[in-house]
């Protein structure tokens, strides 16, 4: 190959891997189909300037800078996506010594190129050589960390901190720390953004002097006068944070908690909140009762909806970290004005906390506190702040108690099942089993089976699916004759809908029900009806009731199966519809292993055999797919 063609010749059929020594390397092919024939294709896979020789490969870059420079932004967007296959073929010393230069020069290119950059570069420290050598990564990723761009800047920050991860420990004082020290004090807003994403990754590998240099850069940061670089310090506080020592939290973190939560900027308190968590772990429980605990209770009140909504998001894991005591004492009516808030988009947030919140509470408090509120958000003017409520509410029946649940949450249950609006019914549905866990089935069926009932029967399919899809939990609390009573004439409606996937639902619903009950159950109560359903005169319910017998053919006895259920398949054969054919000879197929070699050589070939000749060729397909498939049983 290196004889016939400098550039490796159409011998070559996609794309080339290099591995070996600088001197020496074994070039494997790979089959890539979207790579086209020809030598041209090395152009832009491998280095156009390529030259193979027998004892030595020598790499050059002219062409390679060429495709990277290329007019057509897609061209030099693949060409970057694949630097480390460039880098592989080059090695890592060429890769250090004329890659990573050329790269640094040439860094003024569309965004979408640059991003591809910046995420190519985090994943190159083992083809520079491996860790020792990771600080020359460095320089790009500075460069693509003070573009304007931010999707570039996040991207490039989140690649210095992999490389800087893997920085040996002598080169974050040597590398690192000037690095942040630069950007922090860069002229440009940008560069001081991306510094402030550095800190968390810097400190625990810094010595204790170094310590104090990055606590004093972080607070010029926090201190900024750009509204950008405050928000972007108040993001990164929380994680900062968390490195930190305990001490030092408490004595120069907490006063910069306190003035970015008094920032005048709203985007920047909103950030801040997201600090609370961190140091509500990081610091002690003094520390927290006097100090975070009235910043929190003050932004619960913020008068941006904003700051109030994040708080929201943010109060749970606040709680955890602050413990039942003090978020009892102290939060509950933090939180209580937050499921009142006028903006809907905070009673949201609010509301899908409810359940997880009151874990924190005693009963006493929920009833109190909790239960007035969730009635009111029940019937919210607002479809997401009830829907949001609906997907939570039911959790709470196991933090009550029998009792309580009965008499405050199972109305509100009755009420959010007949909402208008279908999310908010679906989402009460998924979560029917917290209730019979505490207040037992007779009280569910009594209360909520009903409004169940009439479910069944929604406009909305998606509200009839989920109803169906925990039909089979209905079925084990309820027991058989309940069961048969109440819903069994639903489930053989469910086959004959409208939907296809509810057809489908209920045929995988029937299959759970007679593994729940046991073959003489199914014999009596589930076959006969689904057997009749074959004389319906559109042909898309009979495949319905040939997926229902497949599916329950291997929960009934054998005897039933041959004597009751094989004879409709057997007259299906001959339906005038071909699809109602072929699905026999699909479903002959999947039953033929439940049977004896005498029923598949007296009853299931013959009737194969029959299809096999049909005039239509999808028929013949299946028919004959399954005949060889009885072969194969009898021969095994």
């Amino acid at each position: 190959v290196a004889d016939s063609h400098p550039y490796v010749s159409t011998h070559w059929k996609r794309t080339v891997g290099v591995r070996g020594s600088a001197k020496t390397f074994e070039i494997r092919l790979q089959m890539v189909p979207s790579i086209p024939d020809g030598s041209h294709s090395l152009d832009r896979w491998l280095l156009p300037a390529t030259r193979l020789h027998c004892s030595q490969t020598v790499v050059t870059m002219p062409s390679r800078r060429d495709e990277l420079k290329n007019d057509d932004a897609l061209r030099r967007l693949n060409s970057i996506q694949r630097l480390g296959t460039i880098a592989l073929a080059l090695g890592e010393e060429r890769t250090r010594s004329e890659l990573l230069p050329f790269l640094i020069e040439n860094n003024d290119d569309e965004d979408e190129v640059l991003l591809a950059m910046a995420e190519e570069l985090g994943k190159f420290v083992p083809y520079v050589g491996g860790p020792a050598y990771a600080n020359v990564i460095l320089q790009p990723l500075e460069q693509l960390s003070q573009v304007e761009e931010t999707v570039v800047r996040d991207k490039a920050v989140e690649s210095l901190c992999k490389v800087g991860e893997q920085l040996p420990g002598n080169s974050i004082g040597e590398h690192f720390m000037p690095l942040i020290k630069r950007l922090a004090q860069g002229e440009w807003f940008t560069s001081r953004v991306s510094a402030c994403g550095l800190f968390a990754v810097a400190y625990p590998r810094a010595n204790a002097s170094q310590h104090a240099e990055l606590r004093q850069m972080f607070t010029q940061l926090c201190h900024d006068e750009t509204p950008m670089v405050r928000r972007a310090a108040a993001q990164k506080l929380g994680p900062f944070a968390a490195v930190v020592e305990r001490d030092v939290v408490s004595r120069d973190l907490l006063p910069l908690f306190t003035d970015l939560t008094s920032d005048d900027q709203d985007s920047v308190r909103l950030l801040a909140v997201e600090s609370c968590g961190a140091f509500a772990a990081a610091l002690s429980k003094d520390d927290s009762s006097n100090s975070l605990l009235p910043v929190v209770q003050k932004f619960a009140q913020d008068k941006s909806w904003r700051v109030r909504y994040n708080v929201a998001a943010q109060m749970v894991p606040l709680c955890e970290a602050l413990g039942p005591d003090l978020t009892r004492a102290e939060l509950v009516p933090a939180y209580v004005k937050l499921l009142e808030d006028t903006e809907a988009e905070v009673r949201i947030a609010a509301a899908g906390k409810v359940a997880a919140f009151s874990k924190m509470l005693t009963p006493a408090i929920i009833v109190s506190q909790i239960i007035p509120r969730v009635k009111e958000l029940a019937n919210d003017s607002s479809q997401f702040v009830r829907a949001a409520l609906a997907g939570v509410v039911m959790e709470l029946a196991p933090q009550l108690g029998k009792q309580p649940t009965i008499e405050h949450l199972v109305p509100v249950f009755l009420n959010l099942l007949r909402d208008p609006y279908p999310d908010v019914r679906l989402n009460v549905i998924s979560k029917l089993d917290q209730v019979n866990q505490v207040i037992g089935i007779e009280l569910l069926a009594q209360s909520l089976l009903p409004a169940i009932e009439e479910l069944a029967e929604d406009k909305h399919w998606r509200v009839r699916l989920a109803i169906l899809e925990h039909i089979p939990l209905l079925a084990n609390q309820l027991g058989a004759e309940f069961f048969q009573e109440k819903l069994g004439p639903q489930c053989m409606r469910w086959l004959e809908d409208q939907v296809a996937s509810i057809r489908e639902a209920a045929t995988k619903t029937l299959q759970k029900i007679a593994q729940e009950f046991g073959p003489e159950w199914a014999k009596e109560h589930l076959v006969p009806p689904v057997l009749a359903m074959i004389k319906n005169p559109h042909y898309l319910y009979r495949m319905t009731v040939l997926v229902a017998i497949s599916s329950l053919a291997s929960y009934v006895s054998q005897e039933v199966f041959i004597n009751t259920m094989l004879p409709v398949l057997v007259s299906c054969s001959k339906d005038r519809v071909p699809n109602v054919k072929f699905n026999v000879a699909k479903v002959l197929e999947r039953v033929a292993p439940l049977v004896d070699n005498n029923v598949i050589q007296q009853t299931i070939k013959p009737c194969l055999n029959e299809l096999a000749e049909d005039a239509d060729v999808d028929v013949q397909f299946y028919a004959k797919q399954a005949l060889y498939a009885c072969d194969n049983i009898h021969m095994s």
